[in-house]
Parts: C-alpha cells; structure tokens; sequence
C-alpha cells in the first residue's frame, strides 16, 4: 500500500503540525456537482449507487477531480444499519429517506438483528477497498455512521421530522425500550464501523444529525453515552511517529454547541461543530482537534464574502495545531460549482500565516 501523499488532514486530526489547514465538505459528492446527477440519472435510484461499489468509489472521487481537497469520504448513507436490520430504506424524490416499515414499540425492538457488515453491508466494505485502491494515497478516506440517537429517529419517526414527536413519546413514555434500540443501535454501528477500519477507512466520523433537537438533560443520556460506547468499542490502532497507524473519530452533532465540554470529555479525537459555535471557545478548551464551521449558505455569496468569512473562521481558530476546515453541515444542492472552488483555495493560501511548520 502506498503512503499518502497529503495526511494534512489525519495530522490536523492528531493535533500535530501542517502546513496550512486542511479541508473537506460535508456532502462533498453530491448534487451540486453535474457529474454527480448524470451517474445519478443513469443509475436511477439512489440505494443503487450506494450499494454498487463501483457507482459509490466513482461519486466519492469525483469531486477529488475537480478540487484540491484534502480528505475523500466514501458515498454511502448514514440509514445503511436500519435498511440492514430489515426496515426497507427508500427515497422519494424530493422528500428524502423512508422505510417501508417503522418501529413503534418494544416488541419491533426486539425482533430488530444486529446486521453482520460483512453480509448486510458488505457492499460499503466493497466500495472501501476500491476507493482505497483508486486513491492510491492521495488522500485519506473517511468512513462513516449514523449516531445511535439519529438512526432511532429515522426508524421511529419512518423518515425525516420536523417535530420528531413520535421519538420523543418513547424516549418520556417507554424509555426502556428507546434504551434498547440504542443499545442495538450502537452494537451494529460499532461492528460497521470497524469493519470499514479494517477494510481500509483511516478516520471515522459518526454524524448526530439530530442530537440537537434533545433537551439538556436528555442529550447524554440518550445520545452522548451511546457515541461513547460505540468510541470504546472501536478498533483506532497506536499513536506513533506514522500517522496513518492510527484512526480519528470526528463526533458530529448538529447544534451541540451547548454539549462542548461533554462531547470533548468522551475521548473522541475530534468536534465537529455548526456555524452557531465560536471556535475560539473549543480551542481555548484544548485536548481535541475541531472540525469546521463555515455556514454553507456563504457559498452562495460572491468570491469576496465567500473569502472573507474563510478568513473570519480561521482568525476565530487561530495559529493552534488540530483545525479541519469544513461547512457548519452538508453542501446545499444548488451551490455554484465555482464557488467551492474559492473556498479551497481561500483556505489553503489564507491558512498558511497561521501554521508554521
């Protein structure tokens, strides 16, 4: 295996010193880019480019093609556990994912499998080892989850929520079965996970999409602590003087600007965080690497504003070691193409005062 030609991003990860900072998007293969909604066209259904390794190695590398940036995540979709424990995973145009069946009491629960990556998902440890070997050491690919608290939302709610009321009647009402639902949840997302590892993923991130809709005092209870048994469950190797022997975890819960100390506290590598948190907060914190937090509608600005909010992020950070640039959450779909275009550059000429390597 070849070594990587650019580990800026799992040094920022490690909190060791780069060059500049390193950057990749949230969404980064997706429908914004035109490559991406031909093969879509072609392919006819989302679920299939998931599941064909081939039609999910080529979206994630297409934007490698046209951008200099500094990670590749695999294109796949944070609903692959429940489709695999039998649920069903759809998409309606325009209305995003459904499940043919939904979970609504603690009987569902029980008769929910713990999937076996290699069968249910081999196709995400198949698309892994291509991609891999298609990079051939250009970059550093990312593998990914759903958090345990997210999944359980999309399996209760049936798909995507506004209100998310049907999870919050059996988180107050039965929350013993929510708790084993998690408990399975976080089982599979850890066997998923580490096999993506050893299929070859060299950071993992698990995505909280919806940890900010919890209260305060449910956000540990039925979130955090399941992030937390999946972390020590994981397989992320030793530290040494070879980066790539060792595997990050980024947490990511969309608006847990509230939840920095305790995320921070789980001993995960890295936060990832929106566009509502200040930088200079977490880094004053120390410990972690931090991962973001431009709000994705700047893109829709003009070169200049686009320019000077990269450089009000990196000011926000500063010149401490363990900054990932990257969007507050995923690209919108009708972001110009050129305008990525800018960010990149911005934050690989702009960054350059704050690092000294």
């Amino acid at each position: 295996m070849s070594q990587l030609k650019n580990d800026r991003y799992l040094r920022a990860l490690q909190c060791l010193p780069v060059d500049y900072t390193p950057i990749w998007m949230m969404r980064q293969a997706g429908r914004y880019l035109p490559e991406y909604r031909q093969l879509r066209a072609k392919a006819n259904d989302f679920m299939t480019m998931c599941q064909t390794p081939e039609l999910a190695c080529e979206v994630t590398l297409q934007p490698l093609r046209r951008f200099d940036l500094d990670a590749a995540i695999i294109f796949s979709d944070i609903l692959t556990i429940p489709d695999a424990m039998g649920l069903g995973l759809y998409f309606e145009v325009g209305e995003g994912p459904k499940f043919a069946k939904s979970i609504s009491q603690l009987s569902d629960i029980e008769k929910l499998p713990i999937p076996d990556p290699q069968l249910s998902l081999g196709y995400v440890m198949d698309a892994i080892r291509l991609t891999k070997k298609e990079l051939n050491g250009k970059v550093p690919l990312i593998g990914f989850s759903g958090s345990p608290w997210t999944l359980a939302t999309y399996m209760i709610e049936g798909g995507s929520s506004k209100s998310f009321t049907k999870i919050k009647k059996m988180l107050y009402s039965h929350p013993e079965a929510l708790h084993l639902l998690l408990e399975k949840l976080a089982t599979s997302v850890a066997l998923y996970l580490n096999a993506q590892i050893e299929a070859g993923a060299q950071s993992i991130m698990i995505f909280d999409t919806w940890g900010g809709v919890l209260s305060h005092q449910s956000y540990q209870t039925f979130s955090l602590n399941y992030m937390q048994l999946i972390l020590s469950n994981l397989k992320r190797g030793n530290k040494t003087q070879n980066v790539t022997s060792y595997v990050p975890v980024t947490f990511f819960t969309k608006g847990g600007g509230l939840w920095l100390d305790s995320i921070i506290n789980t001993g995960c590598d890295a936060i990832g965080v929106d566009w509502t948190v200040n930088l200079s907060d977490i880094r004053q914190k120390g410990k972690v690497a931090v991962q973001g937090n431009l709000d994705p509608s700047i893109l829709y600005a003009d070169r200049q504003t686009i320019e000077s909010n990269v450089d009000a992020v990196l000011k926000e950070y500063g010149t401490n070691n363990g900054h990932i640039f990257n969007l507050g959450h995923g690209i919108h779909q009708d972001t110009p193409v050129e305008h990525v275009q800018y960010l990149i550059e911005a934050v690989h000429q702009r960054s350059k005062r704050f690092h000294h390597d």
